[in-house]
């Protein structure tokens, strides 16, 4: 019988798995952690996000450059698939006000329960706290486990190992040198859905971290512009519209060393009706006060424009006026990749065939975060690194049967 080993328990490793569970094939997987899916359940905690209801074409844009290939992942597993997928579980799905589908529980761990319970009787082996360690001399895969090293030589192998975010929950990219010594091109890992670093003031950073901004529009020149909330934080800026804007940010911080982003503070009242209240006569009442009074502007929002502007601006209507509509803020640099909600970079799609399969070492197949993509959340990094998983689990089934 054909052995296939997976290494790496997240979303991507389970579901090659379950694609190979019923091939005839000896199925084992191995995880460096005591227990699979760990990064699945804590990212499902505010409620697991499985995937989107939008258009496909426009579900398939939120992979940017990688749209072409993801779209081929997607094609064979969909966001239809995925509902489908979580019923056959015994997991019904809904679809929240923002598009976003959960499971009607909004839990993560009775899926999995249901996930794992059905990969054991199928046959799949799971091979806790062994932590691979490369390759032999003789190409057998290398495992530190609590009895010491252990050395499998499987017909092929699925890396689902993550990128490098999160990991004390097993993704730390040790992966890294051992794929390009294998032949792979590896874009170097780098922060996605992150936060961002503001030379804020002790007074700021004392008074007003943890507090919410919102509703809010940030814009980033031409690349991102859309209305959400953010929250402000001891070293700067993080929460969901800052994500969704972060590769555009963190790539210019690489090339030009800072990036600006304007905000919005007012975004449901035009900039007529802000720059009329702002020149409202005051009489003795403060800047704050009147700010108040005339526009509901106080608290995160009101410290924001007085940290940020300069006194003669403040002291000015016009320009008051104009800068709470499009209040600048540069943003240092990305909070480091062990902090962000997934990594981008990876191992390069030119460096695998249309099954994931690594060019330089056939019967290698690679999924999940691993590779080099990347996606906003909402459903859509999920949805991409189970669809890879179902790809790769796939094409290890039919090389094994066809020979190569």
């Amino acid at each position: 019988m054909n052995l296939v080993a997976i290494i790496g328990g997240g979303p991507a490793g389970l579901m090659a798995a379950e694609e190979l569970a019923d091939s005839g094939v000896a199925v084992h997987l191995y995880d460096a952690m005591p227990s699979v899916g760990r990064k699945f359940l804590l990212a499902g905690k505010g409620g697991l996000n499985l995937t989107h209801s939008e258009a496909l074409p426009t579900f398939v844009q939120r992979y940017g450059d990688r749209a072409p290939q993801v779209a081929a992942w997607l094609a064979a597993f969909s966001p239809d698939a995925m509902r489908a997928w979580a019923a056959g579980l015994g997991i019904e799905t809904f679809v929240g006000t923002s598009g976003r589908v959960f499971p009607q529980d909004l839990k993560a761990a009775p899926l999995l329960r249901a996930w794992l319970h059905r990969l054991r009787e199928r046959g799949v082996v799971l091979h806790m706290r062994h932590r691979w360690c490369g390759w032999a001399g003789d190409g057998a895969l290398r495992f530190a486990t609590p009895h010491g090293e252990l050395r499998v030589a499987p017909h092929a192998t699925v890396l689902a190992l993550g990128g490098a975010s999160w990991p004390q929950l097993g993704s730390d990219g040790a992966w890294v040198p051992w794929l390009r010594e294998a032949g792979a091109q590896v874009a170097a890992l780098r922060p996605a859905n992150c936060g961002f670093e503001v030379r804020w003031s002790e007074h700021l950073r004392q008074r007003f971290a943890g507090a919410p901004i919102k509703p809010v529009a940030l814009r980033f020149g031409d690349a991102f512009g859309r209305q959400g909330e953010f929250v402000l934080s001891a070293y700067g800026i993080e929460g969901s519209l800052v994500y969704a804007a972060s590769a555009a940010i963190r790539d210019a911080i690489a090339r030009d060393g800072s990036a600006t982003v304007t905000l919005d503070l007012l975004p449901g009242h035009d900039a007529t009706r802000v720059a009329r209240e702002v020149a409202h006569p005051r009489g003795a009442r403060s800047l704050s006060s009147h700010l108040k009074s005339r526009l509901g502007l106080a608290g995160a929002k009101a410290a924001l424009l007085h940290e940020v502007l300069p006194r003669e601006t403040l002291a000015d209507a016009q320009r008051l006026a104009a800068a709470i509509k499009a209040l600048p803020l540069t943003l240092a640099a990305p909070r480091p990749i062990a902090e962000a909600i997934s990594s981008a970079g990876g191992i390069t799609l030119e460096s695998l065939d249309e099954r994931l399969m690594l060019r330089a070492r056939p019967g290698l197949f690679c999924a999940g975060e691993m590779l080099d993509w990347e996606a906003p959340t909402g459903g859509y990094l999920l949805q991409a690194s189970m669809a890879s998983g179902h790809v790769a689990g796939e094409a290890v089934r039919r090389w094994l049967t066809s020979g190569r």
